[in-house]
């Protein structure tokens, strides 16, 4: 199993369910709206070039668009052993939590 920081788990998640819309700049609007939390802009990068080194994401280029100035979007996949990855989290968490006390207060 690969271990994830959450940070990651969280960029993961969203790019999955981003789909073929994860780039930069939505895939850190997806996290904020999510969690409530302002990210700087560049704090999504780190983590991305993390997971592209762990090969759990891959990146292409889009075309140039004209609202860019020409420049072309980065955009991100899950690979197989990223979706695997997010897969192994989820059931950890799950065995984490099997047979927990409830968190409700009375």
């Amino acid at each position: 199993m690969k271990i994830l920081s959450r940070q990651e788990e969280i960029i993961l998640t969203a790019i999955w369910k981003l789909q073929k819309n994860a780039y930069g700049m939505a895939i850190r609007e997806e996290i904020e709206k999510i969690t409530g939390v302002k990210m700087h802009f560049g704090s999504i990068y780190t983590p991305l070039a993390r997971l592209l080194e762990k090969e759990l994401i891959s990146s292409f280029e889009g075309e140039p668009s004209p609202e860019r100035g020409g420049r072309r979007k980065v955009f991100y996949n899950l690979t197989s052993e990223g979706k695997k990855a997010l897969l192994e989290i989820h059931k950890l968490e799950a065995a984490l939590r099997a047979g927990l006390p409830s968190l409700e207060t009375e």
